[in-house]
């Protein structure tokens, strides 16, 4: 594994119980006051009954979507996060690597109807997982990730590679993560090479700011890839 996704996982593990906190709390604005509702609203308007949260975090998507009478079934591969999401919970939890999943090594189910990766596709190499994932999707079934604005964070370098995130403005005791800022190209080549064709595109927005506060892609399976 390249050094920088080593060093992303790393980060999450450090950075695990900060993170409960922070969402827990409402600390992050962007994600108080547009991104959350966001992802709920492009979920809920594919009218899904059964629901895989790839990267679920400490599962505050997973009670949301249960609490609209979703079968939603969450995968992380963070120990910690996976624990705080059973405890506040969460029926269908599952601990694996993105890694492991792509070598399916791990079973989490199939035929779901929507998979979701909220801020959860920071690593380089994607393509494998994508797959995956298609893999895993009932006919008709879409994917729908919501990431960070390419253009809106790339502080004037708009190409491909390795960033980092230092959570200048969070409380708490935080180790530096390194993500990978991919384009608007380089989002659409992945889903396609991943067998999905793009049904969507949105820009989730304050009506106070200037600026996106993220991508949101939905995408569907594509006919006959295997």
């Amino acid at each position: 594994m390249p050094a920088d996704e080593t060093t992303l996982l790393q980060s999450w593990h450090h950075n695990a119980h900060a993170w409960i906190e922070a969402v827990r709390t409402g600390a992050i604005e962007s994600r108080r006051n547009v991104t959350d509702q966001a992802i709920l609203l492009a979920i809920m308007g594919r009218q899904p009954e059964c629901v895989l949260d790839l990267g679920c975090g400490e599962g505050w998507l997973l009670r949301a979507l249960a609490e609209r009478g979703i079968e939603v079934v969450g995968v992380d591969g963070d120990a910690t996060l996976v624990e705080s999401a059973r405890a506040a919970g969460a029926s269908t939890v599952y601990l694996a690597s993105y890694e492991e999943l792509v070598d399916s090594k791990v079973s989490i189910g199939s035929d779901y109807d929507l998979i979701c990766a909220n801020f959860a596709l920071l690593h380089q190499d994607i393509i494998p997982l994508l797959a995956a994932m298609n893999a895993l999707l009932a006919p008709g079934g879409a994917l729908v990730i919501q990431t960070l604005h390419p253009w809106t964070v790339a502080a004037g370098d708009y190409q491909d590679g390795w960033r980092e995130e230092t959570f200048g403005g969070f409380e708490g005791q935080w180790q530096p993560m390194p993500w990978y800022l991919r384009t608007l190209s380089s989002w659409f080549n992945a889903l396609d090479m991943a067998g999905f064709r793009l049904a969507g595109l949105q820009e989730p927005q304050h009506p106070q700011s200037p600026a996106p506060q993220s991508l949101l892609l939905v995408a569907e399976r594509r006919d006959g890839f295997v």
